[in-house]
């Protein structure tokens, strides 16, 4: 096979051109267990029959909750060979928005990762009319096994099948994935194989892959980013290894040692903390170099040419006594970093790519398949701030709104990965896609880099709002500036036709019980650090310089320390880790209200 078109294709497509014998990997018991690709074709070919077997017939929709694994992309594979429909759907989810989905898409079957959720679907079982059964890929006692479901269509002939495969067609719906949203109920994204593969070919080009690399898989694959990626993967023939979960990433990163991985700000930000906090745990002549590499790579630029001195201190110093060490902690031999979902903060790739590991930050939506344009594995052509420019085969353009700033607009995207529509909503369809051009609801504009037109994403277009003075405020903006405060881990800005602008704060409270230390503040809890009056002074002062990049009636006059962190689990994030801006404005709104209490305008 020479090219792929659907989806499914692309294993075939793997094993004509080179076939792995670890492509896909697990740890199980300790030992990392190895499918071969003919290993996964044989298992693919048993989900197909066993759904054949079981009445699944085209379009039907079929679900899958569960963390990375093989099996997780095994039965993608094995469903889309079949015409049916894989519904992916976050494991952190509550039953409410289980419910929702799985009687908005009708699902037929489910597959489950664990005891716990198989207990969440079940749940919803009896008040889901559509729902016929619910299978583990773990043992989980009154469930069953995912081994037994492959034994299910032994007796289906392979021709059959054949049959069934050939009557797939490119353009022809292959996932539903629930957007899901900061409000409301999550909206059921439809792609077709062919807005998928699309996005591969495009994108494949880009990504440092090899037929000798190996790669670790963490992000949720329920989340197009990932899953696309891992479709590239398996166009270039890449050995893939799941990682055993979030909390064991680090110990499976020195054990996989991977060229190559996808990640999202937010993880990388943590990363970045921990070398930070790092330097407190030093003195003496130790102290003083790690802070000068670190500041270093924190003001990083690849166009600049150092002189003599610096440039021995990079290649003589840094990097032989600290920044190898930082990609030790990584394997050793990861060569890139593809990061999405969320807005990257340029210092974090200045740090990386001055470590010697490039990170290329890209850009794009599930309604898009998800990537519109990434930055290239190029230290010479990624340009830290931008989501690079647009991929082949896409078209974008810019659209003025009131609120915006020159040379700003709506980011309007056309071409093959545009989705079909959302499932059930051809209102809101409409509304979104229009003469073709999908409008994202991102504020973006071009910048001119290396002969080409790079993207920078500023807002989002429900995010911009009003003062009561009549002042526009993109509150992105502002929060990206100012989470380059390495006290700060998260924030929102907020403001609306209010008279000036303020800030719900999450402190970085490792960095700032160093900082206490160092300063001899006493403080213990993260409540107490909150209410230290020479943490808010300090803040202050570090907030107050980075409000002279903004006109006045956009900085920041006052704020609120708070002492927890907004979590998934807490309802502050979505999956994707993004704020829900009406949640947590909602749930601190006697905070809030302090902020703007007794005060008329400042």
């Amino acid at each position: 096979m020479n090219d792929y078109t659907r989806l499914f294709d692309l294993i075939y497509y793997q094993q004509a051109q080179f076939p792995q014998h670890d492509a896909f990997c697990r740890k199980l018991n300790g030992v990392w267990q190895k499918f071969s690709t003919a290993d996964i074709i044989e298992n693919v070919n048993k989900v197909s029959k066993a759904l054949i077997k079981l009445g699944v017939k085209p379009d039907d929709k079929i679900a899958v909750v569960s963390s990375n694994r093989p099996e997780w992309n095994m039965l993608d594979l094995g469903v889309l060979q079949t015409g049916a429909v894989l519904v992916p759907i976050y494991p952190t989810i509550s039953e409410e928005e289980y419910h929702f989905i799985f009687n908005d898409a009708e699902i037929k079957f489910a597959f489950v990762g664990d005891s716990g959720l198989f207990q969440k679907i079940n749940n919803i079982k009896s008040s889901t009319p559509t729902l016929i059964d619910i299978y583990s890929f773990e043992n989980v006692d009154g469930c069953k096994h995912f081994d037994d479901f492959l034994l299910t269509g032994n007796d289906i002939e392979t021709a059959e099948l054949e049959k069934w495969k050939a009557a797939v067609k490119p353009e022809q719906l292959a996932t539903i994935i629930y957007t899901s949203g900061t409000t409301g109920n999550p909206k059921g994204v439809m792609l077709s194989h062919n807005n998928v593969v699309s996005n591969i070919k495009a994108v494949k080009p880009i990504l440092p892959l090899d037929s000798t690399m190996r790669v670790l898989s963490f992000l949720p694959l329920c989340h197009i980013f990932e899953r696309m990626v891992v479709f590239v993967y398996i166009a270039n023939g890449v050995s893939i290894y799941y990682a055993e979960s979030l909390e064991l990433i680090a110990d499976n990163l020195k054990e996989v040692k991977p060229d190559f991985f996808t990640s999202v700000p937010r993880l990388l930000e943590k990363v970045y903390m921990k070398l930070e906090a790092a330097s407190a745990n030093l003195d003496g002549i130790k102290k003083i170099i790690y802070g000068a590499a670190l500041k270093f790579a924190g003001e990083y630029d690849i166009n600049k040419n150092y002189g003599i001195i610096d440039n021995f201190l990079y290649k003589n110093v840094y990097d032989k006594l600290i920044f190898s060490k930082w990609r030790d902690a990584l394997g050793g031999n990861v060569k890139g970093i593809c990061t999405g979902a969320a807005k990257l903060n340029p210092k974090l790739a200045r740090v990386f790519t001055a470590a010697g590991i490039i990170i290329s930050e890209g850009y794009g939506q599930t309604e898009s398949s998800p990537v519109i344009s990434v930055n290239l594995f190029d230290k010479e052509r990624n340009k830290f701030g931008t989501v690079g420019p647009v991929i082949a085969g896409v078209e974008v353009r810019l659209d003025y709104r009131e609120g915006m700033g020159e040379g700003e607009g709506e980011i309007l995207c056309k071409g093959p990965n545009v989705m079909m529509g959302y499932y059930k909503r051809p209102d809101i369809t409409a509304q979104t896609i229009k003469d073709g051009w999908l409008y994202t609801g991102d504020v973006g504009k071009f910048l001119a880099y290396k002969g080409q037109n790079y993207i920078q994403i500023t807002d989002r277009v429900k995010e911009i709002f009003k003062t009561s003075g009549g002042k526009y405020v993109a509150p992105l903006s502002l929060e990206s500036k100012m989470k380059e405060i390495p006290y700060i881990e998260q924030m929102l800005v907020i403001g609306e036709n209010r008279n000036y602008v303020t800030a719900l704060i999450v402190p970085n409270f490792p960095n700032l019980k160093d900082w206490c230390k160092s300063h001899n503040v006493s403080v213990g809890t993260n409540e107490e650090i909150v209410k230290s009056v020479e943490v808010k002074k300090m803040l202050q002062t570090e907030i107050d310089a980075k409000n002279k990049s903004f006109g006045n009636w956009e900085t920041i006059k006052k704020f609120e320390l708070l002492p927890n962190e907004w979590t998934i689990e807490g309802g502050e994030l979505t999956p994707t880790t993004k704020v829900k801006r009406k949640v947590v404005m909602e749930k601190y709104k006697d905070q809030i209200d302090s902020l703007y209490s007794g005060v008329k305008e400042i």
